[in-house]
């Protein structure tokens, strides 16, 4: 075969993987006007090379983040080094829909890109070629294995029947927000109350009765509840809430308000209008507390003299005698 049929065959090789590589080829000039635009990118804008060609960029495609992109560009210009973008830092360069059936929950492509310089026979870099990969199976995969993930950590912190934190989660959040105060500074409450006479609930209506009774009281509890505050189950019929930031006035007027609406509320069970009562007790942080147990038992102690003088009843730890 002769030299140069040899290199037309070469030419027509090159342009054919060009236009069917599965991704996307586009070449810049220094003014960000499209050269090259290969088969992936006509397919996927819709656009043909012709109608491209010698056009600005961004307004082909006015969605591009023309600064993020000018940035990434210069550094390639200027330090004639290749440059990369994955998905998670900028989902997409170019917002082409989605097309494959596989991962059809994502509304647009995700995009990988490789920024190469392109020199001349001076040495000079005065174009450069953008390599676009289509990650969409990737981005989707990695997105849903991270919501799995989320909803699983959700539910190891969460009590199943209340749907309030879990008894490890909130002592976890109590014990960052201990060392928070130790650290900075500042005035938190720990309220920790318990439905009076649960036992003769359940013994008179059943234990469906009680954990009926319980999410009740968890949606009366959320209903009550500042975005701040953190409530969990801390046992049994026994509750616990971290007010942040509440010093003991603001602390007496949320006990005194949720000892209220349960007082006032009821459920119906079996056709038998169930009443509750709670008993609560709470500690404002003191500097004595060593550590974030001591706290507990502050709060737990406040919990029952209440218990102790009549029940449906508020005490605050500072009000009551300490032996």
């Amino acid at each position: 075969m002769p030299a140069a049929d040899f290199n037309m065959n070469e030419i027509h090789w090159l342009m054919d993987m060009f236009n069917t590589v599965d991704v996307g080829l586009v070449v810049l000039d220094r003014d960000y006007k499209v050269c090259i635009w290969n088969g992936f990118m006509e397919n996927h804008s819709g656009l043909l090379p012709s109608a491209v060609k010698d056009k600005d960029l961004f307004d082909l495609f006015p969605s591009i983040d023309e600064k993020w992109f000018r940035s990434k560009s210069e550094s390639v210009f200027i330090l004639k080094n290749r440059s990369f973008t994955i998905w998670e830092q900028q989902p997409y360069i170019f917002k082409f829909k989605n097309y494959r059936p596989i991962t059809g929950k994502a509304d647009h492509m995700y995009q990988n890109a490789t920024f190469i310089p392109l020199s001349n026979t001076m040495g000079e870099v005065g174009h450069i070629c953008i390599i676009i990969y289509d990650v969409t199976d990737e981005a989707v995969n990695k997105k849903e294995l991270e919501a799995v993930n989320r909803k699983l950590e959700l539910i190891s912190q969460t009590d199943a029947l209340t749907q309030l934190a879990n008894r490890g989660h909130w002592e976890n959040t109590l014990r960052q927000e201990f060392l928070r105060i130790k650290r900075s500074g500042g005035c938190s409450t720990l309220l920790m109350f318990d439905i009076d006479h649960f036992k003769k609930i359940n013994d008179e209506h059943g234990h469906r009765c009680g954990d009926e009774a319980l999410r009740n009281i968890a949606d009366l509890l959320r209903k009550t509840l500042r975005e701040t505050d953190v409530a969990g189950r801390y046992g049994g019929e026994e509750f616990a809430v971290t007010l942040l930031d509440t010093d003991k006035k603001g602390a007496q007027i949320f006990a005194e308000r949720l000892r209220s609406v349960i007082e006032n509320s009821s459920i119906f069970f079996d056709g038998q209008q169930v009443t509750m009562t709670v008993s609560v007790g709470f500690a404002c942080f003191d500097s004595s507390f060593e550590r974030h147990e001591k706290w507990i038992e502050a709060a737990d102690k406040a919990l029952y003299h209440s218990k102790e003088n009549g029940r449906n009843l508020v005490s605050a730890f500072s009000d009551i005698p300490q032996s």
